[in-house]
């Protein structure tokens, strides 16, 4: 396995010692060890320095590399001002939400001055997934890749890259993140939005004092190359596109793709692609980038944020070429590329879609006013699923439903919106009240759940990219509308769907996602866009315990953070 040294985000002498250290393991090896020390750093950008909170000084912070079946621990240790907890995106931590990370889902924050250490068995599966923080909006800057490499002896269905590397799109704030968002919030509105998008931490030179903060990936002509794309960015799905280049998509979120060849990609916060690319140009020097998919009438940072594809020995001095990039509203690429996922479906990785549905869930996704005293015109914008926006607790409610603590829950999460309506006919802007609540769903073990996720036009209609925590899910279907649940089922894909952990709900239409309930715990659910997530539009699965011991969920682990 060889990896591109621009992909450690470090020194050259800091990214040979990383991947020495990876490799030292030998190749039975079950246990990877890591340390993360939560720091601020004092880090410049766009002709702007600031402090911000990293894992060990790094902006991205470092790489988790492990083997499909090691055992991981990651060792917390938190010396910052803020309360930190690190959610590991796309791992199942099957019957282990204690590692899962989410604040006061799965556990309670560390606290300034303590540790936890994150101890997690990485179970059917390999491939890209990533790491960040979850609580408040520290993972503005707290966030890295995982890379799981398959078993010992099994190769990559596709063909071996010659080297590989990981593309980090990342947001940038000029100023203090939770000082704007605290601000924002007191008025009842959104903050601004960012001031730039970031390649691997790097905003590209086309921005002020950035011709040093541009990242390039070097490449020799006629060789293959493996790039792990990951969407980091808060608010914003983005297109991707190198100029001059195909890119042969093989994977997504961490599962196998029937291979298809494309321009650009489309790719939502929380969600990873990977791409083959092939040095078959001529020697020079050619951009990557990316920028904002935004069908909506909502603000966007719609700058384009680049990086340098470098042919060995080609002169820093040539300029390189620019991409085309699709419109920030073409909603005909985003839906065309969507539609060309599909699993690879072989006997080596195949696919196992619930065909019987026990449980149907309908939730509508919906922005709101709530009234608010103190707020700039009397009311706070808010967002809801099923007309019900989240409330979070005080103590951690995987803990609450282990150790049965009362009034922490309730388990009365509607199935169906309380009223149906024309959810995205015209634009609604009165009644835009929710109800508030800690309201979950209990699901039987070992159940299969489909769900139906409806965008809905309560102030404005906008594409929503929904995550649920410790569980994959095939995308069965999507469209434009309202569903139509007489109709729409019979066009289901229920032979080689995408199986994903995040997907992206269209602006004013719907999606289908099926999954079985085979992880007993509390697993979040919520829009992966932070404003959204902010302002209530999340909700927690309750999946009971099953049989026997080896279907519930383990004890806690002794280091657990007290609330």
């Amino acid at each position: 396995m060889a990896m591109q040294l621009d992909s450690c985000f470090g020194s050259f002498f800091l990214c040979i010692f990383c991947f020495a250290w990876f490799l030292t393991f030998p190749a039975e090896a079950a246990v990877r060890k890591y340390q993360f020390d939560i720091r601020v750093k004092n880090v410049s950008r766009l002709c702007h320095a600031k402090p911000i909170v990293t894992v060990n000084g790094r902006f991205p912070g470092p790489t988790i590399y492990a083997r499909e079946g090691d055992r991981v621990l990651v060792k917390l240790t938190n010396y910052a001002k803020y309360n930190i907890s690190i959610h590991w995106h796309g791992l199942k931590q099957f019957r282990n939400g204690w590692a899962d990370g989410p604040a006061y889902i799965t556990q309670c924050p560390i606290k300034t001055g303590h540790s936890y250490t994150y101890d997690f068995n990485v179970t059917g599966q390999r491939g890209t997934l990533w790491w960040h923080a979850h609580i408040l909006w520290l993972r503005a800057t707290v966030y890295g890749a995982i890379v799981i490499m398959p078993k010992e002896g099994t190769m990559f269905p596709f063909p071996k890259p010659h080297k590989e590397t990981e593309i980090i799109l990342g947001e940038w704030w000029n100023s203090d993140v939770e000082t704007l968002v605290n601000r924002a919030n007191k008025m009842g509105l959104p903050p601004p939005t960012s001031d730039a998008h970031t390649i691997n931490g790097k905003p590209g030179s086309l921005f002020p004092c950035s011709l040093k903060h541009t990242f390039s990936m070097e490449v020799e002509a006629g060789k293959t190359y493996l790039l792990r794309i990951i969407n980091a960015a808060l608010n914003d799905e983005l297109f991707f596109t190198i100029a001059g280049h195909n890119m042969t998509v093989v994977e997504i979120d961490a599962v196998y793709t029937k291979p298809f060849t494309t321009r650009v990609i489309l790719i939502a916060p929380g969600q990873t692609t990977n791409v083959l690319i092939k040095a078959d140009q001529p020697p020079s020097r050619y951009f990557m980038a990316a920028r904002p998919f935004k069908d909506a009438p909502v603000p966007v940072d719609n700058k384009t944020v680049t990086a340098i594809l470098h042919y060995k020995d080609i002169p820093k001095t040539v300029i390189p070429s620019m991409p085309k990039l699709p419109a920030p509203n073409n909603t005909n690429v985003a839906m065309s590329y969507n539609k060309r996922l599909k699993s690879l479906n072989t006997p080596q990785f195949p696919v196992k879609v619930p065909l019987k549905v026990d449980r149907h869930l309908f939730y509508t996704i919906g922005l709101g006013a709530n009234p608010c005293s103190s707020c700039q015109n009397g009311t706070q914008l808010t967002a809801s699923l099923n007309n019900i926006t989240f409330v979070m607790p005080k103590v951690g409610l995987l803990q609450a439903h282990y150790f049965n603590i009362k009034g922490v829950f309730k388990t009365d999460f509607p199935d169906q919106p309380p009223v149906p309506f024309n959810y995205t006919g015209a634009p609604l802007t009165s009644n835009l009240g929710t109800s508030l609540g800690t309201r979950l769903s209990k699901v039987a073990f070992n159940s299969t759940v489909e769900l139906v996720l409806q965008d809905t036009n309560l102030l404005t209609v906008e594409s929503h990219p929904f995550h649920l925590h410790g569980f994959n899910f095939f995308v069965v279907g999507s469209g434009i509308g309202n569903f139509n649940p007489s109709k729409d089922p019979a066009r289901f894909n229920l032979v080689d769907p995408p199986e994903r952990n995040t997907v992206g709900v269209p602006a004013g239409g719907w999606t289908a996602i099926r999954f079985r309930a085979d992880n007993p715990g509390v697993w979040f659910m919520h829009c992966h866009l932070e404003l959204h997530t902010m302002w209530g539009l999340k909700m927690a699965f309750v999946v009971e315990n099953g049989k026997s011991p080896e279907e519930s969920i383990i004890p806690p682990p002794m280091d657990l953070p007290p609330c």
